[in-house]
């Protein structure tokens, strides 16, 4: 059986970034808010099947899974 590969996200605000990893199969995932002095905020989330749109319109860009692991292992 294929494991469901999870696809990341990346938005940079004026003084912190968001990173959100969704699971295409289930529409799960986590978001880390990463403020001014390197604090990492993690949230468990659930989204809808529009989440890529949501996202798209909200201008996040595809990023790589390292920056969000390491930065998950941060917080």
């Amino acid at each position: 059986m294929a494991k469901t590969i999870a696809q990341y996200f990346k938005r940079i605000f004026d003084d912190y970034k968001v990173l959100v990893m969704v699971n295409p199969e289930d529409f799960t995932g986590t978001e880390l808010i990463v403020h001014p002095d390197g604090k990492v905020e993690k949230t468990e989330m659930e989204f809808d099947e529009e989440i890529f749109e949501d996202l798209a319109e909200d201008e996040f860009q595809p990023c790589g899974a390292l920056e969000f692991q390491l930065l998950l292992a941060k917080g």
